[in-house]
């Protein structure tokens, strides 16, 4: 009998040993009465003879103590988890999982899925590059730095160690080289394994002098759109330091997420630059400022962010032979950046003709036939074109083109609102234009206004979808009399902004010519505040008469 229980007992034993399954075998009692070969290479501390209730697994020990099924523990670097079978009435076994590569895989997972979604939330290159460090330092190594691509012999680069703040400079392209691996990098080689990199030739310069020597390094490349977009560097600190093949794949793979962020807020930040380059030019001039007359432009687009669009404004100055100062305001079919590309060639068609001194009527005629021959179809232009000019006792006088345009509006002192009567065809429909000018003469005091159509097509109001109209405009200027100019256009467009209370509009352009007054300006010894330019001239030539008398 005892033969056969020793047999059985050898027979369990191999049996257990034959599983790639961690077994404890324990009595009801906790007594451990086996570990098998599995179970003793996960968790060497396990011993037969001893109770499971005070094994060194602390959660093991806690498990048997309050009679649960299962626990979870990190137990000499490993995730062991355990779930309790019971073997007949006396005895029962723990069957232990080394879930370490799954927790690592979770982690693994984890760390990229948050590298995604923070490289993604920002487009500003700067913020992309310090992002990068920071996750590889919470994540991947004991310091980063981000390396960019040389431009004019020199390479910016970012770097952040464990627990002190991000650094940022720039260094000479011939210094790469010192850092093994990193010139391949740059040029967009697949990385050197880190055991094939020798730390102890890192140049002095790579980190701060508090780091201490470097353990293991590891050289990255951050692919780009179509080129490379820098480098990272990874270092760990202390003489058994290493990276693991697996440690190598996860920084490869966030690397590539990384290098592709920081091309897209590159390639972001050179189209800003562009865009603003573009745009600069095609935004509304500031305005020049004849003697004796005061101009005052705004112009809204109708989406802010645009700040450009299909209306638009210009003065030009008078030439050698044309003393008047000539205007113009149109309104380019369509909106955004096709109707401000437009725009833009339009005005700088209205400026080469006035530098020729061509008449403001048939600059409306040259215009339409350059549109007509430009063959773009459905693109047109509503633009009114005029010259100005100082006429004596303070007088302005304005000679109007129209061409599709509303007629512009004057502000007379008694308050009253008339239309200059001009009209005449679209600019870029017909191949003849038909054109009827109006002369206007402004008093000291008055003003005309020119604006777009986007000024009374305005949609707001009680409904939401009321048009701002040309009563409302009239009845708006009306209210200005005896306003400065600047700030009867700064009434007129913020009446139209309560009015729409923040709902869609379109490109809303304005251009006020107004004749300033002469005694406003000379009241209480100093002149007012929003004295003209031409009104202070003329009361300090006033005082030079006084003196020679």
């Amino acid at each position: 009998m005892t033969e056969r229980l020793t047999l059985a007992t050898a027979l369990l034993r191999a049996a257990l040993d034959a599983t790639s399954e961690a077994v404890v075998l324990c009595a009801v009692d906790h007594e451990i009465l086996m570990v098998n070969n599995a179970a003793q290479a996960l968790a060497p501390d396990l011993t037969p003879g001893t109770s499971a209730a005070a094994s060194p697994i602390a959660a093991l020990a806690r498990a048997v103590s309050e009679g649960d099924q299962t626990f979870a523990a990190e137990h000499d670097g490993r995730q062991i988890r355990g779930d309790r079978r019971d073997l007949g009435d006396e005895h029962y076994g723990w069957y232990l999982q080394d879930v370490t590569p799954l927790e690592q895989e979770r982690a693994r997972t984890a760390f990229l899925a948050e590298a995604g979604r923070r490289l993604a939330s920002s487009l500003n290159h700067r913020r992309a590059l310090r992002t990068t460090a920071e996750l590889a330092v919470s994540h991947l190594a004991d310091a980063a730095v981000v390396v960019l691509p040389a431009v004019r012999r020199r390479s910016a680069w970012v770097r952040l160690v464990a627990g002190a703040t991000i650094d940022e400079g720039s260094l000479r392209d011939r210094a790469l080289g010192e850092v093994p691996g990193l010139i391949e990098a740059l040029g967009g080689f697949p990385p050197i394994p880190s055991r094939w990199l020798d730390a102890g030739q890192a140049p002095e310069w790579l980190l701060p002098a508090g780091f201490g020597p470097i353990g293991a390094l590891l050289v990255t490349p951050l692919p780009g759109n179509a080129e490379p977009a820098g480098a990272l560097i990874l270092a760990r600190r202390g003489d058994r330091a290493s990276f693991t093949d697996e440690d190598e794949m996860l920084a490869r793979i966030f690397a590539a997420r990384a290098g592709a962020a920081v091309a897209a807020a590159l390639l972001y930040r050179d189209q800003v630059d562009t865009a603003a380059v573009l745009q600069a030019d095609l935004l509304p001039p500031e305005l020049y400022q004849p003697d004796g007359v005061e101009l005052i432009g705004s112009y809204q687009a109708a989406r802010d962010a645009m700040r450009i669009g299909g209306d638009f404004y210009d003065v030009f100055k008078p030439t050698p032979r044309s003393a008047d100062t000539v205007i113009a305001l149109g309104d380019v079919c369509g909106k955004g950046p096709e109707a401000a590309v437009l725009t833009g060639k339009v005005r700088q068609t209205l400026r080469a003709l006035r530098l020729v001194e061509v008449p403001p009527p048939d600059m409306l005629g040259v215009l339409n036939q350059a549109l007509l021959e430009s063959g773009r179809q459905h693109r047109f232009v509503t633009l009114v074109v005029g010259s100005v000019i100082r006429a004596d006792h303070g007088r302005v006088l304005l000679t109007l083109a129209s061409g599709g345009h509303p007629p512009p509006l004057v502000l007379r002192n008694d308050g009253t609102v008339e239309e200059v009567p001009t009209s005449g065809t679209l600019i870029g429909v017909v191949p003849q234009t038909v054109v009827h000018p109006a002369t206007v003469e402004l008093e000291p005091g008055e003003l005309c206004l020119l604006y777009s159509d986007g000024l009374t097509e305005a949609r707001g109001g009680p409904s939401g979808n009321e048009q701002y109209g040309e009563q409302r405009l009239r009845e708006a200027l009306s209210s200005c009399r005896d306003m400065p100019g600047d700030a009867t256009v700064e009434r007129v467009r913020q009446l139209v902004s309560d009015w729409v209370r923040g709902g869609m509009r379109d490109d809303i352009a304005m251009l006020a010519v107004r004749a300033p007054t002469r005694t406003r300006l000379s009241l209480r010894g100093g002149g007012a505040p929003n004295a003209s330019p031409f009104a202070i001239d003329a009361r300090r030539n006033d005082k030079r008469s006084r003196q020679r008398a």
